[in-house]
């Protein structure tokens, strides 16, 4: 089994060498035959370079196996929803997020770069819909709160298919791979057998909270230093009345 490495940002053209490219990836891919690993640590990058490389991932004759060994961010995300399996390292991380550009001109310019970001997310959410069996409407939610995900929400939510153990991570590095069925230590694990604890996390959720949190301090801080209302004093006049009746008699 061939095992390619996708690391770095995903571009369509290489700057400085470090980018991972379609051209690269398909020239790497189209090497040899027969089933491959692919191992990702991507932050993401261009989601057009990024369709290119699902779309051959999805077209191998072979079977891929997608690793995230490190982050499968924005872009780098769709890539690994190729996979025939896609596992993830119990330390990785998967986020997904809306799709983002940078526009100028008058208004009619800023309608047509949203039209386009509309058009790009139901793209993306295609290869998420196929991948996880989720509604597009729970996905559009995720995206829309930028969501963070550790291995085990990632199972839960059937972005992946296995959590890395040991045993998997050392099986890639072997040379020779070995016929026959799979012992139960082997296997990684699935969505049956997975730890119940999971996080997601939500930077738009944390944002809301934390600033709801520092509004209700800042207004608790504030009726601290307030004025107080004037209270009255001195004796009420229904007992000044009593008094004087209690003089006159």
């Amino acid at each position: 089994m061939r095992t390619l490495h996708l690391n770095g940002t995903i571009a369509e053209e290489s700057w400085f060498d470090d980018d991972v490219t379609p051209q690269l990836f398909r020239d790497e891919l189209e090497a040899g035959t027969g089933d491959i690993t692919i191992w990702i640590n991507s932050p993401g990058g261009d989601c057009v370079a990024a369709a290119q490389i699902y779309n051959m991932l999805m077209d191998y004759k072979g079977s891929v196996t997608v690793k995230i060994d490190g982050i499968a961010a924005s872009a780098a995300s769709v890539i690994a929803m190729a996979g025939t399996e896609v596992l993830m390292s119990p330390v990785g991380m998967l986020m997904i997020h809306n799709p983002m550009t940078v526009a100028m001109g008058d208004a009619e310019e800023m309608e047509k770069a949203i039209e386009m970001l509309s058009s790009v997310k139901d793209s993306i959410l295609n290869a998420y819909e196929i991948k996880t069996g989720l509604s597009r409407a729970r996905l559009a939610h995720l995206m829309d709160a930028e969501t963070w995900m550790d291995a085990n929400k990632a199972l839960e939510l059937g972005f992946i298919d296995g959590i890395l153990t040991r045993d998997t991570m050392l099986q890639a590095k072997e040379t020779v791979t070995v016929e026959g069925a799979e012992s139960e230590e082997d296997k990684p694990e699935t969505k049956d057998d997975a730890p119940k604890a999971s996080m997601l996390f939500s930077r738009k959720i944390v944002e809301t909270n934390l600033k709801n949190k520092l509004r209700h301090h800042m207004i608790a801080e504030a009726a601290k230093i307030a004025p107080k209302e004037a209270q009255p004093t001195g004796r009420k006049v229904e007992d000044l009345y009593d008094r004087l009746n209690l003089l006159k008699y």
